[in-house]
C-alpha cells in the first residue's frame, strides 16, 4: 500500500483527471477500503482542497471548480518559494514571462485560503541593472532542448546566428557546417543566457549565447564529462568575461594610490583590493578588460592619482589625457615618450 502522502497526491489527480468520481471506483483504483477513500478526503478538505459529495445511488467525490491543473502539496515555505520563483521568472529572459504570470495565477486558484492570503500579501518588484541593450529574450524552447543534451550527456550540434535567432540567418558563408559540442552547462550572466561546452573541432572550451542557438536535432552520441578548467561553472564563465584563458582574473590589472579614504572608495569596487594608506590616502589594484578602460574607471573617484605600476597604466592615463583636452578644446598635456 502506498504511503499516505503518495496516496493523497494518487488521489488528487484521480479527482482531476475526470469530474465525477463514485467512492467505490476511487477504492479500486488506488487498491484501498471505501473507508481509507472517505478519510483520505477529510484529510483533503483539512488541507483547504474543495472535495465535495456527489449524492447517487453509489455516491461519490469531484474535485470543485477553481482547480484548472493537477493539484499539488506544498508546505507554507513551499508556497511562499513558488510565489517568489513565479514573480522573478519575468525578469530571466527566458521568454517566459507571460506563460509565469499566467502560472502564478493557476496556483494561486488551487491553493488553499490561507496560503492564498500569504501570497496576496507578497509582492516582489525586481529592478536589473541598466543595460547599454535590453536583453535579448530566448525561446523557451532553445532552453529546454540544451538543458535536456546537458542532462543525458549527448553531443549537441547546432548552427550559431550572428544576431537573436528570432530573426537574422545563420553565421559564416551558406551550407556551413553547425557546431558541435559536448554540453556541461547552461547559466545565466548579466541577464543573458549561456552554453558552457567542450567545442569538438575547436578542442577547445567555449561559451555560447543560448539566444543565437538553433538546435539541430537529432542530438549525438552520449560523452563522457570533462573537467571543467578550475572545477566551479561560476569561476570559469567570470573568468571568461573578464577576458582571461582560466578560470578568472582580468587581462589588465594595476595598482594606484589615490588620495581618499579606504572607505570611501571600498564601497565602489567590486573585485579590486583597497589598502588604507593613512586617514586621506589609500592604495587600489584594480582590474579591467582593457588598460583605458581601467584608467578612465580609476578616474571616476575625482581625486588625485598616483600610478604605481604598470607602465601600460600609466600609458593609458597620458591617452586619456590627450582625449579629454582635445573633448574639451584646449592643447594636450605633454606626456613621456611612447605614451598611446
Amino acid at each position: 500500500m502506498q504511503k499516505t502522502s503518495a496516496r493523497l497526491l494518487s488521489l488528487l489527480s484521480l479527482l482531476q483527471a475526470r469530474r465525477d468520481w463514485p467512492g467505490a471506483l476511487l477504492a479500486e483504483r488506488l487498491e484501498v477500503s471505501p473507508r481509507t477513500v472517505r478519510r483520505d478526503v477529510d484529510r483533503l478538505r483539512e488541507l483547504g482542497y474543495p472535495v465535495v459529495a456527489v449524492k447517487g445511488p453509489d455516491g461519490g467525490y469531484r474535485l470543485d471548480a477553481g482547480t484548472e491543473l493537477p493539484p499539488l502539496l506544498f508546505d507554507d515555505e513551499q508556497a511562499v518559494a513558488l510565489a517568489v520563483a513565479l514573480q522573478i521568472a519575468t525578469t530571466t529572459g527566458a521568454g517566459i514571462e507571460e506563460a509565469a504570470a499566467r502560472a502564478l495565477t493557476t496556483v494561486r486558484q488551487v491553493m488553499p485560503a490561507r496560503l492564498r492570503r500569504r501570497i496576496d500579501t507578497l509582492q516582489v518588484t525586481a529592478v536589473e541593472r541598466p543595460a547599454a541593450r535590453p536583453a535579448p529574450r530566448v525561446d523557451s524552447g532553445v532552453l529546454v532542448a540544451l538543458s535536456a543534451a546537458v542532462h543525458a550527456g549527448e553531443v549537441l550540434r547546432f548552427d550559431y546566428t550572428r544576431a537573436p535567432a528570432a530573426g537574422a540567418g545563420v553565421e559564416g558563408p551558406a551550407g556551413a557546417p553547425p557546431r558541435r559540442v559536448e554540453p556541461h552547462h547552461l547559466v545565466t550572466w548579466g541577464g543573458r543566457w549561456y552554453l558552457v561546452a567542450w567545442d569538438l573541432d575547436r578542442e577547445d572550451w567555449r561559451t555560447f549565447r543560448a539566444d543565437r542557438i538553433v538546435p539541430r536535432i537529432p542530438t549525438g552520441p552520449r560523452f563522457t564529462p570533462r573537467e571543467l578548467p578550475g572545477g566551479d561553472v561560476a569561476a570559469f564563465v567570470v573568468g571568461r568575461f573578464q577576458g582571461s584563458e582560466g578560470s578568472g582574473g582580468w587581462p589588465c590589472r594595476g595598482e594606484v594610490i589615490l588620495d581618499l579614504p579606504a572607505d570611501a572608495v571600498s564601497g565602489y569596487v567590486r573585485d579590486g583590493v583597497v589598502e588604507e594608506l593613512g586617514p586621506d590616502r589609500c592604495r587600489l589594484v584594480l582590474g579591467a578588460w582593457s588598460w583605458v578602460g581601467l584608467a578612465a574607471t580609476i578616474g571616476r573617484f575625482d581625486a588625485e592619482i598616483e600610478v604605481v605600476g604598470p607602465s601600460e597604466l600609466r600609458e593609458a592615463f597620458a591617452c586619456l589625457a590627450r582625449r579629454y583636452a582635445g573633448a574639451a578644446g584646449v592643447a594636450p598635456p605633454l606626456v613621456q615618450r611612447g605614451a598611446t
